[in-house]
């Protein structure tokens, strides 16, 4: 019962990795637009994230250390400082989105404009962080977000003729003309929000919140290879149930309502509850893993007592920075900036900064002097070596293909 328990860390990442706004946002476009063509995208996320959280996981247990103590330690100040910048703007935008995401989904519930519901989903979220234990916060937040399976519920409800999804998800044909350039723009983006940047560094923080040892390995794995794919089926879900009902229909999608319309065609109101539960969950999860990424990043580098497992007194530093972040996402929404087109940007951009990530982890889990008998093995390397050309390759592509496609209009 007890590993089982442990389990909810990786659950809690990948519903709020996988399966939060960005995804939502991403997976319903690319559905609408390109059908299941893109589902290779999602498959490669999930192998690329199970490796990487398997690392960094790996790394916390064995030295006792989160990802951005070791990064300071072992790349030194200068190289280290240019990694925390580029994520903590990354993590700022993606907490912004997460607190919108949020607003937009009570805005599903209640059909009250989602910027009245901005101030309540920042303070919310900062509630929770500031008083609930971690324990119960991430088991709480993984069981709710279950209720994401009814998009794959849904999806054999609406019978769909699985033969043509079968072929768009083998052929994987980009498009012609006009539309490559958003094709590959979208992939990068799906890929962006499948291996986001704070999935990492909440996944090895987590794991020092709950004093993972040595002994906690084969936990650490579980939590990889259940909550990942887990998030992976989910996201699937997501694209397969929009391409039945959105794509036949030329509706391409546009908000967060158009996502779970599927839902309502299924199965009606009792679906659609579900599915808003759902979604404020794990978005909600999302959320809270970013706002609490925030304060780790910043803590961890510059050596200040951080986490949930000390009273707020005694991490005066760490809870400073997050109020200070959420205050920030929020100023940002109340702007006027629409949130999911905020959501595009920091999925690209995330994917932008994803080897200021990968390559330190990768590095230190080679390093004898923090692992010792742990180290990578030389068929993890060799993967994870192909891994690295393709996330160099998709943060380069980034940029280019947000201009060629016009972010994807």
């Amino acid at each position: 019962m007890k590993k089982l328990l442990g389990v909810a860390l990786g659950i809690l990442s990948a519903i709020g990795g996988f399966v939060d706004i960005g995804d939502f946002v991403v997976n319903g476009v690319v559905g609408s637009r390109f059908g299941l063509s893109l589902v290779w995208v999602v498959l490669l996320g999930v192998v690329v994230i199970c490796l990487f959280a398997q690392m960094s996981g790996r790394v916390a247990a064995v030295s006792g250390m989160a990802a951005f103590q070791i990064i300071r330690e072992r790349l030194g100040p200068r190289a280290a400082v240019a990694n925390l910048a580029a994520s903590f703007v990354i993590n700022l935008l993606t907490l912004a989105a997460e607190v919108g995401g949020i607003a937009l989904a009570l805005q599903l519930a209640s059909s009250v404009n989602y910027l009245l519901w901005v101030p309540l989903a920042a303070f919310a979220v900062w509630l929770v962080v500031w008083r609930v234990k971690f324990k119960i916060m991430e088991n709480v937040t993984s069981l709710l977000g279950l209720c994401l399976i009814v998009f794959a519920v849904a999806l054999f409800m609406l019978h769909p003729q699985w033969p043509d999804l079968g072929r768009q998800a083998l052929l994987q044909v980009p498009p012609s003309g006009d539309e490559t350039a958003s094709y590959w723009y979208y992939a990068v983006g799906l890929f962006g929000s499948s291996v986001s940047p704070y999935e990492v560094f909440f996944f090895s923080s987590g794991a020092v919140e709950e004093h993972w040892g040595t002994k906690d390995l084969s936990e650490s794995r579980l939590n990889v290879l259940v909550g990942f794919p887990l998030g992976g089926v989910l996201s699937i879900s997501i694209a397969a149930c929009t391409a039945v009902v959105l794509l036949p229909a030329g509706i391409h999608v546009e908000a967060l309502s158009q996502v779970v319309l599927p839902l309502a065609e299924a199965g009606g109101k009792i679906a659609l509850a579900f599915g808003i539960v759902g979604v404020v969950a794990a978005v909600f999860g999302a959320g809270l893993e970013t706002m609490l990424s925030s304060g780790y990043m910043i803590a961890q580098f510059f050596g200040w007592s951080w986490g949930k497992f000390r009273a707020p007194a005694r991490a005066a530093q760490f809870h400073v920075v997050m109020i200070l972040a959420i205050l920030l996402a929020g100023a940002i929404l109340l702007t006027g900036v629409d949130p999911i087109q905020l959501t595009e940007v920091s999925v690209v951009f995330s994917a932008v900064a994803l080897p200021l990530t990968y390559v330190p982890i990768l590095i230190i889990a080679n390093d004898p002097e923090y692992l010792g008998e742990h180290v990578n093995g030389k068929l993890l390397n060799a993967i994870a070596i192909v891994f690295l050309v393709i996330i160099f390759a998709a943060a380069i592509a980034a940029i280019p293909l947000m201009i060629l496609s016009g972010a994807g209009s």
